[in-house]
């Protein structure tokens, strides 16, 4: 009996078709496995399951997800970052430095991203809390002003005022979530091909247990910015919460809540 895999056109053409032809027969592909992005036990034989092509510089590597965590899809990143995905190692939780918006015409400014459990309305939810290091300026102009907010709310996020409801759902971007690690936050591509990444990880984030339960019940991510010095580096949920708060009573946060993996 045919595995209930799903091969996508995009993996598809990079393993070619008769590897794919050879999936999709059962041959290759694992009856059970880990699901590379909730971490527990699926099994293509009774339920579908999605073929995900993670793509380094020199090599790539196959893995399998619950169809329902991810859709079957070709990942880009680095060596480095395929290696650290294969070994399913890092560091857990805490700030990671990523490239994002422009912070001048030629530089890439750089993110810091916190992640963290949020409660609203009693029920806990993940969070992405992102802060750059510099003020954002719009791409292709010079100044001394911070565009940050401003070219996140054109993009759809939204203010926020205070932390007492859900953001709305930002569709078109998601949170790369594979192998138990956060990877990257993805935004629509402009030319209307496969999203791109708004912001990827130096080193694949290890996300705790906890936040990726709350993530894989939810099935997205609360992602929060504010401006440089908004928030700072907070060790503990509780001071980051604090933070959140502040900036908000300030005018000084936008949010969205964005779909894992684009699903």
């Amino acid at each position: 009996m045919p595995r209930m895999l799903d091969v996508s056109d995009a993996v598809r053409a990079e393993i070619g078709d008769e590897e794919a032809n050879r999936l999709l027969a059962g041959e290759n592909a694992p009856g059970s496995y880990d699901c590379t992005s909730c971490r527990t036990p699926g099994d293509s034989d009774q339920e579908r399951t999605s073929t995900v092509l993670f793509v380094g510089d020199e090599t790539a590597v196959l893995a399998f997800a619950h169809a329902t965590c991810l859709p079957s899809q070709v990942v880009q990143v680095t060596e480095e970052q395929l290696q650290g995905a294969v070994r399913s190692i890092g560091g857990v939780g805490g700030d990671l430095a990523g490239s994002g918006p422009h912070k001048a015409a030629s530089e890439q400014a750089v993110l810091g991203v916190t992640s963290g459990l949020v409660l609203i309305e009693g029920e806990l939810h993940p969070a992405l809390v992102v802060e750059p290091t510099t003020p954002i300026v719009r791409p292709g102009t010079s100044g001394t002003g911070d565009d940050f907010l401003p070219l996140l709310i054109e993009q759809g996020f939204m203010p926020v005022t205070e932390l007492t409801s859900v953001p709305p759902v930002l569709h078109g971007w998601s949170v790369l979530l594979a192998v138990g690690q956060l990877h990257a936050v993805l935004q629509p591509s402009a030319t209307g091909g496969q999203p791109v990444a708004w912001w990827q990880a130096h080193q694949p984030l290890q996300v705790t247990d906890s936040w990726r339960a709350a993530a894989n019940k939810h099935q997205q991510v609360l992602m929060y910015a504010a401006p440089v010095g908004s928030i700072g580096r907070q060790p503990r949920e509780d001071l980051l919460r604090s933070s959140l708060d502040k900036a908000a009573a300030e005018d000084k946060l936008v949010a969205a809540a964005l779909p894992l993996a684009g699903t």
